[in-house]
């Protein structure tokens, strides 16, 4: 049975989910507590980190990269901003970020996808996020497209849409505010689109407030 916020309120301590590790290539998952710090930090240069999120009351219910556009009536993230639902409702808060540069346009790879480009060895997002689905024993009606972290684009006037070389550093990182109970799972797959196509190890970090991250 999940455990909902009100449901801890009887204890003065929360868990709080373990570090997680991901090689590059892979993915992690992590449960993330209403009320929770999110951090999720480059390990290797380049790193991109395609998020998922769902939430544990309802899998149903998953972070919307679609909604989030339209609520915020922007394709870029920003100090203070609230990634959404597909209902709409607040799922968590942008933080502290050292990049600054995120995607939400571009939909996450597949491993057909990726070997038609020429990347034979290299399973893509989407495979890879459905089969950690299903090892969690979680069901979901579709996989939404990610929120695409650290990865570098640029959107033209005429509506081109261009990767960038990545440039991210180790130890760049993002921190959330997590405002539902959340079941996260996090990508560091091969994205098959030059310049941001290195796969590159990432670590994912909960903690109830900033100052425990520097307890790392």
């Amino acid at each position: 049975m999940l455990l909902m916020r009100d449901q801890w309120a009887e204890s003065e301590v929360r868990p709080v989910a373990a570090p997680v590790t991901i090689n590059a290539g892979e993915v992690g998952s992590i449960r993330v507590l209403r009320g929770q710090l999110l951090r999720i930090t480059a390990v290797g240069e380049g790193a991109v980190a395609s998020l998922f999120g769902f939430s544990m009351a309802d899998p149903a219910v998953w972070l919307s990269v679609h909604h989030t556009r339209v609520f915020s009536n922007s394709y870029l993230l920003g100090s203070g901003m609230r990634l959404v639902n597909n209902r709409r409702r607040p799922m968590m808060v942008l933080g502290k970020d050292s990049v600054k540069r995120h995607d939400l346009l571009l939909p996450g790879s597949t491993t057909a996808w990726l070997k038609a480009r020429g990347y034979h060895d290299e399973e893509g997002c989407i495979d890879a996020v459905s089969r950690e689905l299903a090892r969690l024993g979680i069901e979901v009606p579709k996989l939404p497209d990610p929120i695409n972290l650290f990865m570098h684009v640029r959107l033209t006037r005429e509506g081109e849409i261009l990767p960038e070389i990545n440039r991210t550093k180790v130890g760049d990182s993002i921190t959330c505010r997590v405002v539902v109970d959340t079941q996260f799972i996090v990508a560091a797959c091969s994205t098959g689109i030059e310049g941001n196509d290195k796969p590159a190890p990432l670590r994912i970090t909960v903690a109830e407030n900033l100052s425990a991250f520097s307890e790392e």
